[in-house]
């Protein structure tokens, strides 16, 4: 039996113990109503205010451009639902590799008479070129990109296709969900050049339940909550001070580490990785195994921490069960989508086939990952994959 092992990183992250401790007055003693104009209300209004600036500072935003949400799906469809509320149905793209909290709001405008395109990737997962320029060409008026994706790790140069969308449609309204890219790689609005920008707290060791859309005050958006007008009137309802503070602190700590904890993953990822080539396992947009064929050669950027993999004749979903009854808690895709059998959308639409699609398995390291863990991990793997061969060969 190993020492058990946490390898899900990417679904949520352990709580910072710093983030706790500055948490737990809110939770106890400073318990006011943010709204209040009493000394617990003003108390509480401060601590948020300081909140609002720890992450607006992360992301290089200014504070008045963040509005708290309860997560980042929230947040995604705050803009996506509350800019469209401001239009008349045109024409929405999002990737298609998109995380369904940005992809199923998409499909609501699409029943309201919008019209959606979802924007073509390559075989490593980066948009493609061809099916984007097309698509600028119709002028849309809503577009949303990931700046990482939550299941390959791999990263879009939204920079450059922000630019791009100016250009060649300059009324459109430009959004990144960045949930998975704050805390492992530089995160900055105004470089990116986005209208919108999504990130939240559980995934950098903060606590679940607080989230942030970081949105240009350009955009005209509708509230999805109305009430008492809080957050600018965007999104009415009583602030879970606790939870923002959290955010806060940890967006400090994300900011902190920034030079040094994503070359330390990075490190780990890519021993795992020849471990599991080695294993013979296919690493879904690694520059290891895609970038010859997606980009002439050149590495493709991915996050330090993340690693999808998938080993011929293996069923994925089989394969996470037994690593965990060893004590390896890893994922076979989203933690959001993983109750639904079907082959992984992000796999898919990259061009992989569907029964190779099905033995997806992800590993995203974090902060308690370490070099022995890595290597009991491979040891763990080669075993379960024997033994699941040895069973497959038996009912053939």
């Amino acid at each position: 039996m190993f020492a058990p092992a946490y390898l899900d990183y990417n679904a949520t992250t352990p709580l910072e113990p710093a983030v706790l401790a500055a948490m737990l007055p809110y939770l106890e003693q400073q318990f006011g109503n943010a709204s209040s104009r009493h000394e617990y209300g003003r108390a509480a209004r401060k601590a948020i205010d300081e909140a609002r600036q720890q992450v607006a500072y992360a992301v290089g935003a200014h504070p008045t451009e963040v509005i708290f949400t309860s997560g980042g799906s929230e947040a995604n469809n705050l803009f996506i639902k509350g800019a469209a509320a401001t239009m008349k149905p045109g024409l929405i793209a999002v990737s298609a590799i998109e995380h369904p909290c940005v992809r199923e709001p998409a499909k609501v405008l699409k029943r309201q008479g919008w019209q959606m395109h979802e924007i073509a990737v390559d075989e490593a997962g980066r948009i493609a070129a061809d099916d984007y320029a097309a698509l600028l060409a119709q002028q849309p008026q809503l577009l949303s990109i990931m700046l990482a994706n939550n299941e390959t790790g791999v990263l879009q140069d939204v920079a450059a296709l922000a630019a791009h969308a100016k250009q060649q449609s300059p009324r459109a309204w430009f959004h990144s969900d960045a949930v998975q890219a704050l805390g492992k790689v530089p995160v900055d609005f105004r470089a990116l050049g986005v209208h919108g920008l999504t990130v939240s707290a559980h995934k950098i060791g903060g606590p679940k339940g607080a989230a942030a859309l970081v949105v240009d005050k350009r955009v005209e958006i509708a509230p999805l909550i109305s009430g008492g007008g809080h957050e600018r009137g965007l999104r009415s309802g009583t602030e879970n001070v606790a939870a923002i503070v959290g955010f806060g602190a940890a967006c400090e700590i994300a900011l902190q580490r920034l030079d040094t904890e994503p070359l330390r993953l990075r490190a780990l990822r890519d021993e795992l990785e020849q471990g599991l080539v080695a294993q013979g396992a296919r690493i879904f947009g690694s520059a290891v195994q895609e970038s010859r064929q997606a980009s002439g050669g050149a590495a493709i950027p991915r996050l330090p921490n993340t690693v999808y993999f998938s080993i011929p004749g293996i069923d994925g979903e089989t394969l996470v069960g037994k690593l965990d009854r060893v004590g390896f808690a890893v994922a076979s895709g989203a933690a959001c989508s993983s109750a639904h059998p079907e082959p992984s959308h992000v796999l898919m639409a990259m061009g992989v086939d569907g029964d190779v699609a099905r033995g997806a398995v992800r590993i995203s390291l974090g902060a308690a990952n370490t070099q022995q863990q890595i290597k009991d991990f491979l040891v763990a793997l080669r075993e379960m994959v024997g033994q699941l061969k040895g069973l497959s060969s038996l009912v053939t």
